[in-house]
């Protein structure tokens, strides 16, 4: 009996516990089914869920274009706003040209830089952006030949701005003393010496000689300016590449290049540029003009904005001009170029997320706020902006259709830049070189950087 009560007891035991597990068993599927119900809805509603979540992106834009600045970081700004794995970041350097290279040796480059150099194409440190059709589709063909590599054939840069550059005077002055803008430098000195002594609290052409861009560039657009309007545009990049010097001449006393120097000199001991030269800013070059206080500068329409912010008065007062010819038997010269070109990294981790970026740069109401800003046309064909104003795009216009067409000099060695460039110009005004000293050295400086 009690054997039996036993057994009994026992079978209610197990029969409880098989109970208990089965419920176990019974939730645990439950829970299995839930979850996995819910992980089909996710998956159904986003395909991407199942997917790594991608790391958020860092991306470094570098530029040496300060005129830029605020409208970049707005439209910087935007971007940032309008998605959440990207984060584009501006930095801003003076001696641009120079610190890239400081970049790029030290493998820290920027994944999307304003800087630009033929020798670091040559050396594939620019990514081939030749298949982005969607941005060639929309450039005029013109510029689109601007940004063309000379060797490829190839685009290592696209540009979003067309610019010029030349003489920015004061019409008021010229009207006043009965001056006329000058298509020669016997001319053009003979300007300066009469705003000299008829206005003697008046600096005739302002030099902003502590920055080595701005001395690059009267390189660029006066002995360099010589040489591509007396080969063109085509032949005169061929010399540049190959360093030919039957037709680039640096290191000739008589040559462009010394020439130019010792007109800098002359202008120099006559005192008619601002005695400050080597530590006047664009800046104090801004506000002399702006305010009546300097004739004439050279410049691009790059200024232009800095100009009118100055004082906006300033408007219907600005007259442009060519650079005066100054070798025998040669022609007024004007930049009319590309502006505002963008590369990126050859060797960047993050192609795609540039590209994203510079799609939106590119739109066209970015641009339209960008040319506004910049104060320079642009360079796609669907953006009407309005960057200037009317007798201000007339100056332009007649300066256009009065002088040679030249570029910038893209074609510089890797290793001798726009600003080492205008850092000889500053040891010149210093009184560190004569003019053909200035101009055997150039030679031996730009020939070392082609190695």
């Amino acid at each position: 009996m009690k054997r039996k009560k036993l057994l009994s007891i026992m079978l209610s035991l197990v029969l409880i516990i098989g109970l208990l597990a089965g419920c176990s068993t019974s939730k645990k599927d439950d829970t299995q089914g839930t979850t996995e119900g819910t992980t089909k809805e996710a998956k159904a509603e986003d395909p991407t869920a199942a997917d790594t979540k991608k790391e958020h992106v860092n991306l470094k834009f570098f530029t040496g274009k300060i005129e830029t600045i605020d409208v970049m970081n707005e439209i910087i700004n935007d971007f940032n706003a309008s998605q959440d794995r990207i984060t584009v970041e501006q930095e801003y350097q003076k001696d641009a040209s120079n610190i890239i290279k400081i970049k790029f040796a030290a493998d820290q480059v920027p994944d999307i830089m304003t800087t630009y150099e033929q020798g670091f194409a040559d050396e594939d440190k620019y990514l081939d952006l030749s298949d982005q059709s969607q941005w060639w589709s929309r450039l005029t063909p013109a510029m689109k030949d601007m940004c063309t590599d000379v060797d490829s054939g190839k685009q290592y840069r696209i540009c979003t701005n067309m610019t010029m550059a030349g003489i920015f005077y004061n019409k008021e002055i010229f009207k006043e003393l009965g001056l006329e803008v000058a298509s020669n430098w016997n001319d053009f000195m003979a300007n300066l010496e009469t705003i000299k002594e008829k206005k003697p609290d008046v600096t005739p052409f302002f030099i902003f000689g502590n920055e080595a861009w701005h001395l690059g560039h009267l390189i660029e657009f006066i002995p360099q300016g010589y040489i591509k309007a007396t080969y063109g545009t085509v032949e005169a990049k061929k010399a540049f590449l190959d360093n030919d010097k039957s037709k680039l001449n640096f290191g000739a006393p008589d040559g462009a290049l010394a020439t130019f120097a010792g007109n800098l000199l002359d202008m120099q001991a006559k005192g008619l540029i601002n005695s400050d030269v080597l530590t006047a800013t664009s800046d104090n070059c801004i506000q002399d003009f702006a305010n009546g206080k300097a004739a004439m500068f050279s410049n691009g329409m790059w200024c232009l904005s800095s100009i009118l912010e100055a004082n906006p008065d300033m408007e219907s007062n600005i007259g442009f001009a060519p650079y005066p010819a100054y070798m025998e038997g040669s022609k007024p010269v004007i930049l009319s170029a590309e502006d505002s070109g963008y590369s990126i990294s050859s060797t960047t981790k993050y192609k795609d997320e540039a590209i994203e970026f510079l799609n939106f740069l590119y739109k066209a109401e970015n641009q339209k706020k960008y040319s506004e800003a910049l104060k320079s046309p642009s360079a796609f064909t669907d953006v009407n902006a309005s960057w200037a104003s009317e007798g201000i795009v007339t100056e332009v216009n007649n300066a256009l259709n009065s002088a040679v067409h030249i570029g910038f000099t893209n074609e510089k060695p890797a290793g001798f830049s726009g600003d080492d460039a205008g850092r000889m110009v500053q040891e010149l005004l210093a009184g560190g070189y004569s003019a053909a000293d200035f101009a055997k050295a150039f030679e031996e400086a730009w020939d070392a950087g082609m190695k």
